[in-house]
């Protein structure tokens, strides 16, 4: 299953109201591209970021033939450095429709000054670490819990929250991580179980 990269393409005609709305929708991480002009500079000190001159972003009275595949090229590259973070483009009108044509023309374009597309990304790669730390973490509660709680309460419903998250968009990863998890916690809670019949007292 695969889900989308967000990007944010942003005129520089934009309005308080809709760079507001921008600002709220950014990822912690996102990257703000720029055209090296004083329109784009007041647009990214609205959005409240750090950004990234591209002289290709920059407006030209005569486009060359390729520019729109070179503006492309420039989006694709900062996009591919992290496939899981918000990356907004600030430019004028005339550059951002032909972006648009080129990085998304199977997307259709809102209309206004801020369009929202993405590219395709695999799903977020699962930390087995995490996983294998949170299910012997669950599996020590449910130990506490046992003598309260029947020890099948606790892992049970992480793992309907898992299966839950593997359809919601972006938090694949999350539900993934929480099966592996449970079973982890199984597999502990069992050996304890086991030592326990096998060395009465030890636990």
């Amino acid at each position: 299953m695969s889900d989308y990269q967000r990007i944010l393409v942003v005129s520089t005609r934009a309005g308080t109201a809709d760079l507001g709305r921008v600002r709220e929708r950014l990822g912690p991480s996102a990257v703000v591209l720029t055209a090296p002009t004083g329109e784009a500079k007041r647009v990214v000190q609205a959005l409240g970021r750090d950004a990234v001159p591209e002289v290709v972003l920059a407006p030209v009275s005569y486009p060359g033939v390729d520019r729109g595949h070179r503006l492309d090229e420039a989006v694709r590259r900062h996009a591919v450095e992290d496939r899981f973070r918000d990356v907004a483009v600030v430019a004028d009108p005339a550059t951002i429709t032909l972006l648009l044509r080129v990085l998304a023309p199977d997307q259709l374009a809102e209309g206004g000054p801020v369009t929202e597309v993405g590219l395709p990304r695999g799903a977020r790669p699962v930390q087995t670490w995490q996983a294998v730390v949170v299910g012997v973490g669950l599996a020590l509660v449910t130990g506490l819990l046992s003598a309260v709680v029947p020890a099948w309460v606790l892992p049970g419903l992480v793992l309907l929250a898992g299966l839950g998250l593997l359809v919601v968009p972006g938090r694949r990863h999350v539900g993934q991580m929480l099966l592996i998890a449970t079973g982890v916690a199984v597999l502990v809670g069992a050996f304890a179980v086991v030592s326990s019949n096998r060395f009465p007292g030890s636990w």
